[in-house]
This record gives C-alpha cells, sequence and structure tokens, in this order.
C-alpha cells in the first residue's frame, strides 16, 4: 500500500538540518502500523512527506503503485483523496458545527448536498456523536473533538489514515476508547493506518507492525510483537523503560 525508499529530507533555512536520512518503509494494506520515537525525531516530518505536505529532498514515496512525488493536476487532486490526515491539534474550524466540520472535505470536493449530509450522519454514527452534529467545537471535551477530526478525516473514503500524535493530549481513558475507534475503522472499513506516536502503550494496544526512529533514521522495524520482546536497539529499549542490557 505505501513504500517509501530513500527518503530523505533537509530543511535549508538558517542552515542545513537533515530531519530525515534515507527512510526505507513498506506498510502493507490492513496494517496498523507505528512509528514511535523521542520528540525531534523526525516522525512528524516522515508523516508530512507521506500525506504531500511536504516534499521529499530524495527517495520517493509510492502508493497503491504510484509515485506521488509524479502526480499532478487532476490526479493529484484525486490521489489526496484517498489519504485522510489526523492532525495533533484537531484543526477543527471553531466557527463551524460538528456537521459542517465533517462536511467540509466534501464541500471541498463538490459533492452534492444530499449526498453530503447522508455521509455526515453516517459518519457522526461511526465515531459515536450522532448526537453533538449541532455543537461546536469549543462545546466538547479533547475525546469528543479526536472523534470528529477522525470523522473528517474519513469523508471522502480514504483508503489510508496518517494519525499524528492522536492521543497525545488526552487522559488514559480517553486514549483508550479513540485507539479503540481507530481499531474498529481498521476492521469494518478496511483503511490502512500509520500512526506517529511517543507512547509505547499506542503501539502495544493496536499496531501489528512498529518502526523505531531516532536522529531522522530508522534504528529498528518489524512486527510489533517481536521488537517489543526482544528489542536490539539501545532507543527501542530506553522507548521500553528497559536498560542497555534489556532489563
Amino acid at each position: 500500500m505505501i513504500r517509501v525508499s530513500g527518503l530523505t529530507k533537509v530543511f535549508s533555512a538558517g542552515g542545513e538540518v537533515v530531519a530525515l536520512h534515507d527512510i526505507r518503509l513498506d506498510v502493507d494494506k490492513g496494517d496498523i502500523y507505528g512509528i514511535i520515537g523521542m520528540s525531534g525525531a523526525g516522525k512528524s516530518t516522515l508523516l508530512r512527506c507521506i500525506g504531500l505536505l511536504e516534499t521529499p529532498t530524495q527517495g520517493s514515496v509510492v502508493v497503491d503503485g504510484k509515485d506521488t512525488s509524479r502526480l499532478r493536476g487532476r490526479e493529484l487532486i484525486e490521489h489526496r483523496k484517498t489519504v485522510g490526515i489526523i492532525f495533533q491539534g484537531y484543526n477543527l474550524l471553531m466557527q463551524r458545527t460538528v456537521a459542517d466540520n465533517v462536511s467540509f472535505p466534501l464541500e471541498l470536493s463538490r459533492t452534492d448536498k444530499a449526498t453530503r449530509k447522508a455521509r455526515v450522519a453516517e459518519l457522526l454514527e461511526l465515531v459515536g456523536l450522532s448526537d453533538k452534529a449541532n455543537s461546536y467545537p469549543s462545546q466538547l471535551s479533547g475525546g469528543q473533538k479526536q472523534r470528529v477530526a477522525i470523522a473528517r478525516a474519513l469523508a471522502n473514503n480514504p483508503r489510508i489514515l496518517l494519525c499524528d500524535e492522536p492521543t497525545s493530549a488526552l487522559d488514559s481513558f480517553t486514549t483508550k476508547s479513540i485507539l479503540g475507534l481507530l481499531k474498529e475503522i481498521n476492521r469494518q472499513l478496511g483503511v490502512t493506518i500509520v500512526i506517529i506516536t511517543h507512547e509505547i502503550g499506542v503501539v502495544r494496544a493496536i499496531c501489528n507492525k512498529v518502526a523505531i526512529i531516532n536522529e531522522g533514521a530508522f534504528v529498528e522495524q518489524g512486527e510489533t510483537d517481536k521488537v517489543l520482546v526482544s528489542p536490539e536497539h539501545p532507543v527501542t529499549k530506553l522507548l521500553l523503560g528497559m536498560d542497555e542490557e534489556g532489563k
């Protein structure tokens, strides 16, 4: 579903900074793939490159067999609809109701009003917010805002969902419910999910595969059970709360 090959990202403003170096990643259809690392490790930059919000300096991102760097015009517009993004800060439109926030991507794609209304109702039911359709973001809890963001990201029936720290601002109970919702979306809708996180509990809870990133490069990756049970790199051990001997 997603193949990242030799991806390097260099920022030049104020001096050259290598944010990502030679990233190689394969995400299969139906995966819930976790990318975990410390703050500043390059996680969000990688997600933005996969989601076409940043342009790689070198390397390629191939989605469904298409090299995203070669997409132009209508093909690029259509591709963007296949990738939903959930941002860390929700990014909701505060002057719009919950229903209108979810409807917004459909308005941009010029979906007719009746179809928009039906799709919004379907998505709000999916995320458990049918009774909040006419509420505003300021009237919602953090968990409810994240559910609105998830519903909005699903508006155009994406095949891929990119999540940037989706639970970082939530308490443990709300985190569990949001992760449960993402897992159900993956199961019920067949959406492939990539989650950026610094919380090992998120990876343990729902990710079948994981990559550990440190200073812009992957240091370890593979099936979650194998990586977390037998970590090899010191950074992985640190994230797991182990010492260098793995205890």
